[in-house]
């Protein structure tokens, strides 16, 4: 190291604060504020990094950091391989008017040295850069998100015509894992909505035609294709395996059972449903708002509930709630955004109108309530079927 660059180290020294990696990792776990950003090349971040840093290279510094961390009176603790250049980052950031800046001494060298805790991300090959290269370039996706979805597993009930458009996008966003349950064949009525099957597979189980279609879009997924009813005795098995549900059913007793099974297992469910040329979307999450009976605490009259064999639907209607309830899954998955929790969207497809309701939760609700018991409720199946 040169003369020239020596003095630019010390100066950078004298004005940024340095901690310790032991006590570093203190701040880490007292400060809930406080924002741990790695500044090494993506092939460092990609061999191991402190666990719930976010990465910004210092090379892309200025370009990225405004829009990852907009507070600039937002406590930062630089880190990268040895302590210098987080040094010099840390001088940049005081330079764009960041006055809350911490580097770690010794850099990530030192904190493995110290026997603190690491993770290694999952390294995406070439091929799925260049498939997901549009995600790598939202901040809020980025390669880690993108290895989030890859890891991620998602249940679809009904592959029908909400879980055609969901289960088409989340497969295109690289979901590592989608479960397909049903056990309905494809119906020529069914073509008019259902844009995962197609003609040559008439009669054949929806569920296979799906798997089929969705390979076809992205072979880099898994698919489980499962031919079978959601009932009492399978449900909590299957829930417990995904991360989030998307509820694609059309018929109540199947909500009711889904609503309190989740519940049970503490898994989220993104709900869709559609209606001639009206649709709606939310999400359920147990315990952070409603959930299904805390709506409807037990069916309306069928009349005021036909189905879409019944009452008809806009073809093009389940592709807008579909594609919503995929939106809604992504944003579960990686942690960002405000889920529709708390909230119903509607939509009425004639008048091109989007309008939301606030949703509450029922203190007394059976299913979700202080006294609840969601293994005990009926799902109506009888009333229904009548």
């Amino acid at each position: 190291m040169g003369e020239a660059s020596r003095e630019l180290l010390e100066r950078a020294r004298r004005s940024i604060p340095e901690w310790r990696p032991v006590e570093a990792e203190r701040h880490i776990r007292e400060d809930d504020g406080l924002v741990v950003v790695d500044v090494r090349e993506q092939i460092e971040w990609n061999n191991g990094h402190i666990p719930g840093a976010i990465h910004v290279p210092r090379g892309y510094l200025e370009l990225q950091i405004e829009e990852k961390i907009p507070d600039k009176s937002t406590p930062l603790l630089l880190y990268c391989a040895g302590g210098v250049r987080s040094l010099l980052a840390g001088q940049t950031l005081r330079a764009m008017g960041y006055d809350n800046i911490v580097s770690l001494a010794g850099g990530y060298g030192s904190w493995t040295a110290s026997g603190l805790p690491t993770v290694t991300p999952l390294s995406l090959t070439d091929s799925q850069r260049r498939r997901y290269s549009r995600h790598l370039l939202v901040p809020e996706v980025g390669e880690e998100g993108q290895a989030k979805l890859l890891q991620s597993r998602v249940l679809l009930i009904g592959a029908g015509g909400l879980g055609s458009p969901a289960a088409y996008y989340l497969a295109a966003a690289g979901v590592g894992t989608l479960g397909l349950i049903d056990s309905d064949v494809v119906d020529e009525s069914n073509l008019q909505r259902q844009i995962l099957h197609n003609t040559s597979r008439l009669g054949k189980p929806k569920v296979e035609s799906a798997r089929e279609t969705i390979l076809g879009l992205n072979p880099d997924i898994t698919v489980n294709a499962i031919n079978d009813r959601l009932t009492k005795e399978n449900v909590l098995d299957l829930i417990r395996e995904y991360d989030v549900i998307l509820d694609g059913t059309d018929n109540f007793p199947t909500r009711y059972l889904l609503n309190d099974a989740s519940i049970i297992a503490n898994k989220p469910v993104v709900h869709g449903s559609v209606f001639r040329f009206e649709g709606q979307v939310t999400v359920f999450k147990p315990f952070d708002g409603p959930c299904y009976r805390c709506l409807f605490p037990e069916p309306p009259p069928p009349a005021l509930a036909p189905n879409c064999a019944e009452a008809g639907v806009l073809g093009v209607l389940p592709g807008t709630i579909g594609m919503l309830q995929a939106t809604e899954v992504i944003k579960l998955l990686l942690g960002i955004g405000e889920p529709l929790i708390g909230r119903l969207l509607t939509y009425d497809a004639l008048t091109e109108e989007f309008n939301e309701l606030r949703l509450f939760r029922n203190p007394n609700c059976p299913a979700c309530g202080i006294n609840a018991h969601p293994e005990d409720l009926p799902t109506y199946e009888e009333i229904c079927a009548v």
